[in-house]
């Protein structure tokens, strides 16, 4: 009996010093929730200031994408976002079975990275630019128009972000914006809109014009049209022969909602 409790010892103490039992308790404990929020909360703030991108909205996004950062993405390529390759991508790859098919993602050198690319992600693509006329705290509206700008398939994935925002209270690192940089933002906020809100065109292919001239583009194989000055949900309706509930259904939207311009409005359903 001694001599395997003595076999028994010398084995632990090379499992221990050659990092075998390390790495195996390692790879079965997972990040919490907490944790997660605790490590990158100062890097979704620092990006919110730079990027004006609500803090609570980026770490609700990367709980929910990298599940609180236990996921294969975010564990093997630093993908916090579930950003993929897309055209033009010239970063590192790696390929993941997503929806039945193997599917390129963007890889990263660390999670910094990962959620600078989101702001910019966001920042820079036309499909998004209405969100930039929210509030920065009204993760509410953010969190529905990321929807409504099919960043995601999952139907209930605003209210998903709006319950971890909730349960751990993100909202309040929306606050975390300096007295300068609130009086900046006021000062700027028509001419920083409009930057934001400046159609490109080329973002998507036109695939015709309609009866008045708009341009029709096509996203994934779904026709949209590019919201100008003047629009309603009534004169789109009819300028593509269509009725006012069915537009609205369309892009999930309630006739008390309100168009800007530059926002984009699809005209067919997903298939």
């Amino acid at each position: 009996m001694r001599k395997w409790k003595s076999y028994f010892r010398v084995i632990l103490f090379i499992s221990i010093m050659t990092g075998i039992l390390p790495a195996v308790f390692g790879q079965a404990r997972k990040m919490t929730t907490k944790e997660y929020i605790n490590k990158y909360k100062d890097i979704a703030i620092k990006d919110m200031k730079s990027y004006k991108i609500p803090a609570s909205i980026t770490l609700a996004q990367g709980i929910l994408e990298s599940g609180s950062g236990n996921s294969k993405l975010a564990r093997k390529a630093n993908n916090h976002f579930g950003i993929k390759c897309h055209k033009g991508w010239r970063g590192k790859r790696i390929f993941v079975a997503d929806d039945i098919r193997h599917d390129c993602f963007r890889k990263y050198n660390s999670p910094e990275d990962s959620y600078r690319d989101h702001s910019r992600f966001l920042t820079q693509g036309q499909r998004y630019a209405f969100l930039f006329r929210y509030p920065i705290t009204d993760y509410k509206d953010w969190a529905y128009g990321l929807k409504r700008a099919g960043y995601a398939t999952n139907p209930r994935y605003p209210q998903l972000l709006i319950n971890y925002i909730e349960k751990y209270h993100l909202y309040k690192y929306d606050e975390k914006e300096t007295r300068h940089s609130r009086r900046n933002r006021k000062s700027r906020k028509s001419r920083k809109a409009m930057a934001y809100l400046t159609p490109v065109i080329s973002s998507f292919p036109k695939v015709r014009t309609s009866m008045y001239g708009r341009p029709i583009l096509e996203n994934n194989g779904r026709r949209l049209i590019v919201v100008k000055s003047g629009d309603t949900f009534k004169k789109i309706a009819a300028e593509f022969e269509m009725s006012t509930h069915k537009l609205l259904r369309i892009n999930e939207l309630k006739r008390k909602n309100i168009l800007h311009p530059g926002e984009l409005l699809y005209l067919e359903k997903k298939a």
